[in-house]
């Protein structure tokens, strides 16, 4: 039987701004196996943001209960957050968020530094993953010598340094052209093809169509 490494039931998530109440999430449920590829698509304002800040444990629900590999985060305190969120979901974002002053190199080794592994060994990981991307020789090179589908490449390396269960994506695409944009999905098929669950946030049917399982999301609902 597949486990469930992800798994929301009936997640509502509402944020009070001034005098009005905004209905983030409606009652959300759904599971994702491990091993699995799934995007989450919807439009702005849909909610799909709000159920990858679930995945991310980033946010907690208003009610409802969500899991990550078994854990209920609304159980959790924020110290336990942080080292679920360091060892179980490796995060990809649109704009890279690569530190300008670090190398390559550095820039992936940065997990493996809040997790405790020694320095040695750390870069020998870094290595190992910047190497599967096929980035081995800008190792050295600082983010800004790099073009936008290469700054993905690191972003990934990084987010799958640690060997998370969960690679954790938003817009991954969103900043790229068409060609390169594909060469990044296809790097995430690779790492799904060999046991990390890949789950995309994204408003763009091109994506939500390319991934196994699509789950689509629509004023906080599934649709």
């Amino acid at each position: 039987m597949a486990e469930h490494v992800i798994e929301l039931s009936d997640v509502k998530k509402e944020y009070v701004m001034g005098d009005q109440t905004v209905f983030a999430l409606r009652g959300v449920s759904f599971t994702i196996d491990q091993g699995e590829f799934v995007t989450i698509m919807g439009p702005s304002g849909s909610g799909k943001s709000t159920c990858m800040n679930m995945i991310g444990c980033l946010d907690r629900p208003s009610s409802g209960t969500v899991k990550i590999n078994g854990r209920d985060i609304s159980q959790m305190t924020e110290k336990d957050l942080s080292y679920l969120r360091n060892v179980t979901v490796g995060f990809v974002f649109q704009q890279y968020f690569l530190l300008p002053a670090m190398t390559v190199l550095e820039n992936v080794m940065l997990p493996l530094r809040y997790s405790g592994v020694p320095r040695e060994e750390r870069a020998a990981l870094a290595k190992e993953s910047l190497n599967k991307v096929g980035l081995s020789e800008r190792i050295n090179h600082k983010p800004h010598e790099l073009s936008g589908g290469q700054k993905q490449r690191v972003a990934i390396a990084r987010a799958t340094v640690t060997k998370p269960k969960i690679i954790l994506a938003d817009e991954p695409t969103g900043a790229l052209d068409t060609a390169t944009g594909k060469a990044v999905m296809n790097l995430f098929k690779e790492i799904n093809d060999s046991g990390t669950t890949i789950v995309i946030v994204t408003h763009d049917p091109r994506i939500g169509e390319s991934s196994k399982r699509c789950i689509k999301i629509l004023d906080g609902l599934l649709c």
